[in-house]
C-alpha cells in the first residue's frame, strides 16, 4: 500500500457570486483498473487549503503608527509551475534553466517511469506490466506516481516544476480532483515546419546520449559527427504524426489551465525565450508575497475580506446571467475585484499609464441599463484598495468644456463629482487625508499624490479632453495615472466637421495608456441579447476569447475558445468563433456579424 501525503491547491469553478472555500477533506484514490488488471493505492491528501477572500468593506478605520523600527514581514511560498511544448519546442532546455534560477524540483513523468521501474516499487511493476505488454501505461498509475513525487519534502519546500504532464484531459481532472494545481501554466509555441526541421535533424550520441542537430548544433568533432545516430522517431512522417496527438492533446487539457496558462513564443533563442519565462515566473513569486508593514499610517479594513486575490490562478472564470438587470451585489463585487487585481499587479510591476476598460450592462454607457453608480463603486473599490497601502490618491473628474453656449461636459459625467463627494468613504478619514476628489488637468497635480484615478475621461462634441489630460501626465510625471473606462476616439466639431489638426498626435498620445484590465460582452450587430461570448485580458495575462454555452435547465456557462498577445480585431474573433485556423480568409454571413470588439 502506498501513501502519501500531498498540500492540495484550490480548485475554481465559474460562480456569480464569491464566496470562501472550506478546507477539503482528505481525498482517497482507489480501485484503480484496467481491462487487464486490477490494483489500489491509497493516496491521502491532507494539509491546508490555500485561502483566499474577497474584497471589499468601505469602512475603514486608520491605524495608529507604532513606535520602534520599523519591519517588512513576508510570506513566500513555493513556486508551482507546468511546462508543456510539442516535441523538439526546447522544453527540456528551458527546464534546465528554470530549474538552475529558481532551484525548484523538476518532475518528469519518463524519469519517474523508469526510477519507479529499475527500483521494483508496487506501481513501478505495475507500469512495467503494461509496458512489456506494448501498452500505454493507465492514467491512474501516472497519477499516482506524480502525486507520490509532489509529497516528498523536498517539493513541497522548494516547489516543483511538472514537465509535459498532463498530456489529456482525464490526467488533468485527475490533478484537480485531489486539488493539485499550478501558479502557472506554460505552453511553447513553435511553428510546425520548425519544430519538424529541429526533429528532423537531430541526432543521437549512442555512448554519451548527447543530442546534436546537423544545422544549429552540430558535434564538436570529426569523430563524434560519424558516430551520431538517427532516433527511430525522428522521421518527418513520425514527427508529424506526435505533433498531430500532441495538438489534440493540448487543446483537451487547454480548459483546465486556461486562466493561468501563458503561451510563449518558443522560436527565439534560449536566452530570449527564457528570459520570458523568468519574468512570468518572477512576477508570480511577487504576487504570492503577503507583505505586512509597519511603521507608517494605514487603513485596515473591519473585515479580514479585505486582501486581494495575489495571482491570475485564483481567478473563478466569468460569472453567469449577465444580461439579468440589475446587476446583483455578488456580480459586480466579483468585477470590482477583477479589475482591482490586475491593476494592483500594474502598478506595483512599475506601470504607470494605465487604463482599465470594461462594459458590463451597468457600465456600458451606450445601454439604457447604465447606471453611473456602479462606476463610483468601482472607483471607490480601487481608490479605497490603495489607501490601503498608504498611498494618497487623487480622484479626477473632468470639468466643463468649451465656453458660453458650449460650456459643459459628456452628460454621463454630469453631477460626478458631487456624487463622489457626498459618497460614503468610510468612518475614519480617508477622505481628505488619504483620497481628494479633483479635475482633470494640470493644476490638481499635487505633490503630496501618489497616483491619480480619473473617471471616464471622454472627448465630447467640439472639444478634446486631450490636451487637459496630457498636461496632467506630464505634470504626474512618474506616478502611477489610471484611467477608468476612458473614450478618447476623435469626435467632429461643433460645427460638424472632424477636428484634423494634431489628429495623429492626439491618438497616439491615447494609444500609449496600456491596458491593465479589459472585458467586453460580445453580442451580434445592433442587438444587446443573447450574449455570444466575452473578451477578457487581466495584467500581465493575454486577451482571453470565450464563447457563452447553454445548458440543460437554463443554466450557461463561458468556454474559453482562444487566447491573443494583443488585443484581437473583429476578423480574428469571428474566426475564433467558426473555428478557421489564424490568418485565413475573413469570416463572413451569419458570423461576420458578431459586434461589441471595439
Amino acid at each position: 500500500m502506498l501513501t502519501t501525503s500531498i498540500s492540495p491547491l484550490p480548485s475554481y469553478t465559474v460562480s456569480p457570486s464569491p464566496s470562501l472555500s472550506p478546507p477539503p477533506k482528505p481525498y482517497s484514490l482507489s480501485s484503480f483498473s484496467s481491462s487487464s488488471s486490477s490494483f489500489s493505492f491509497s493516496v491521502t491528501a491532507s494539509s491546508h487549503l490555500d485561502s483566499f477572500n474577497f474584497h471589499r468593506q468601505t469602512h475603514f478605520r486608520i491605524k495608529s503608527k507604532p513606535k520602534g523600527l520599523n519591519t517588512t514581514c513576508s510570506i513566500k511560498e513555493p513556486l508551482r509551475v507546468m511546462i508543456s511544448g510539442a516535441p523538439a519546442s526546447g522544453k527540456g532546455t528551458q527546464c534546465e534553466l528554470i530549474v538552475q534560477k529558481f532551484g525548484l524540483v523538476h518532475i518528469s513523468t519518463g524519469d519517474l517511469l523508469r526510477t519507479e521501474v529499475s527500483s521494483g516499487t508496487e506501481i513501478g511493476n505495475k507500469a512495467k506490466e503494461f509496458m512489456n505488454a506494448g501498452r500505454l501505461v493507465p492514467d491512474e498509475i501516472v497519477t499516482a506516481m506524480v502525486t507520490a513525487r509532489l509529497s516528498r519534502e523536498d517539493a513541497k519546500e522548494r516547489g516543483w516544476l511538472l514537465d509535459g504532464y498532463p498530456r489529456s484531459f482525464a490526467q488533468a481532472q485527475s490533478l484537480e480532483k485531489l486539488k493539485i494545481r499550478p501558479d502557472i501554466y506554460i505552453v511553447l509555441d513553435v511553428p510546425d515546419e520548425i519544430l519538424i526541421d529541429r526533429c528532423v535533424g537531430r541526432r543521437l550520441d549512442p555512448m554519451t546520449g548527447k543530442i546534436y542537430h546537423l544545422k544549429n548544433y552540430p558535434p564538436e568533432t570529426e569523430e563524434i559527427k560519424e558516430r551520431l545516430v538517427t532516433r527511430p522517431d525522428d522521421t518527418e512522417e513520425k514527427v508529424k504524426s506526435r505533433l498531430e496527438l500532441y495538438k489534440r492533446n493540448a487543446e483537451a487539457i487547454s480548459s483546465t489551465y486556461s486562466n493561468i496558462m501563458n503561451r510563449t513564443d518558443g522560436n527565439r533563442t534560449k536566452e530570449a525565450v527564457f528570459k520570458e519565462i523568468e519574468s512570468l515566473l518572477s512576477q508570480v513569486q511577487k504576487d504570492e508575497k503577503k507583505p505586512s508593514e509597519y511603521g507608517k499610517p494605514m487603513l485596515e479594513s473591519k473585515s479580514s475580506s479585505n486582501q486581494a486575490l495575489s495571482s491570475q490562478d485564483q481567478w473563478r472564470g466569468i460569472p453567469t446571467r449577465l444580461n439579468n438587470i440589475p446587476h446583483s451585489k455578488e456580480i459586480r463585487n466579483y468585477f470590482y475585484d477583477d479589475v482591482l487585481q490586475a491593476t494592483q499587479r500594474a502598478v506595483n510591476d512599475g506601470r504607470t499609464r494605465l487604463k482599465v476598460e470594461i462594459n458590463i450592462p451597468e457600465l456600458n454607457p451606450e445601454m439604457d441599463v447604465y447606471r453611473i453608480g456602479t462606476l463610483m463603486e468601482l472607483v471607490r473599490v480601487i481608490a479605497l484598495s490603495f489607501a490601503d497601502d498608504g498611498k494618497r490618491i487623487k480622484v479626477c473628474v473632468q470639468g466643463s468644456m468649451g465656453e458660453g453656449a458650449l460650456a459643459g461636459m459628456p452628460l454621463q459625467l454630469a453631477g460626478t463629482r458631487k456624487i463622489l463627494e457626498f459618497m460614503d468613504w468610510g468612518e475614519y478619514g480617508a477622505m481628505g487625508t488619504f483620497i481628494n476628489i479633483g479635475s482633470i488637468g494640470a493644476q490638481d497635480v499635487e505633490e503630496q499624490d501618489d497616483m491619480f484615478i480619473l473617471v471616464a475621461p471622454q472627448n465630447a462634441v467640439g472639444n478634446c479632453i486631450i490636451d487637459d489630460l496630457r498636461a496632467m501626465t506630464d505634470a504626474a510625471g512618474n506616478r502611477p495615472v489610471i484611467l477608468i473606462n476612458p473614450r478618447l476616439k476623435d469626435l467632429p466639431a461643433s460645427s460638424g466637421i472632424m477636428q484634423t489638426m494634431g489628429r495623429d498626435k492626439r491618438l497616439e498620445y491615447a494609444a500609449s495608456f496600456e491596458n491593465c484590465y479589459f472585458f467586453r460582452l460580445l453580442y451580434y450587430l445592433g442587438t444587446q441579447y443573447p450574449i455570444m461570448g466575452a473578451l477578457r485580458m487581466s495584467y500581465p495575462y493575454r486577451y482571453e476569447l470565450y464563447k457563452r454555452v447553454d445548458e440543460s435547465f437554463g443554466k450557461e456557462k463561458y468556454n474559453i475558445l482562444s487566447t491573443f498577445p494583443e488585443k484581437p480585431n473583429t476578423d480574428e474573433i469571428n474566426d475564433a468563433f467558426i473555428g478557421k485556423p489564424r490568418n485565413q480568409a475573413k469570416a463572413s454571413g451569419f458570423w461576420g456579424f458578431l459586434s461589441g470588439v471595439f
